[in-house]
């Protein structure tokens, strides 16, 4: 069992790890939308928000050795379902292999984000 770090994706903001490797998967912690350059959420849109957590998601597969199309499960948690369409646009744009999902809607994200992603990767 591996923990993988990366500079280009936020801290963990709590006792946990960006994401953990172990038997050739790849499990991330969730990311929301904090950009690593300023450690704060800059983005206040559901399409903004949505590309910083692919884009912090993305820093942590290359940083592991893996890319989107190793992806096979994601789990998406956003504020308001209302953002569903939304946020799904963004999404497909990094998700093109079309991984097993969950996309549910919660009371409350940290730092008032809008959405935050989860995934696993296979090699």
């Amino acid at each position: 069992m591996r923990s993988i770090h990366t500079d280009n994706a936020p801290p963990a903001i709590g006792p946990y790890s960006q994401a953990i490797k172990v038997n050739g998967l790849l499990y991330t912690s969730g990311q929301i939308a904090i950009d690593p350059a300023t450690g704060k959420i800059v983005a206040k849109t559901i399409e903004g928000q949505a590309e910083q957590c692919c884009k912090n998601l993305a820093a942590i597969l290359e940083e592991a050795g893996y890319d989107f199309s190793e992806v096979f499960k994601t789990t998406c948690f956003l504020a308001d379902i209302a953002d569903f369409k939304a946020f799904n646009a963004v999404y497909e744009k990094y998700f093109i292999s079309k991984p097993a999902r969950s996309c549910v809607a919660v009371k409350d994200l940290p730092a008032g984000a809008l959405c935050e992603i989860e995934l696993i990767a296979a090699k």
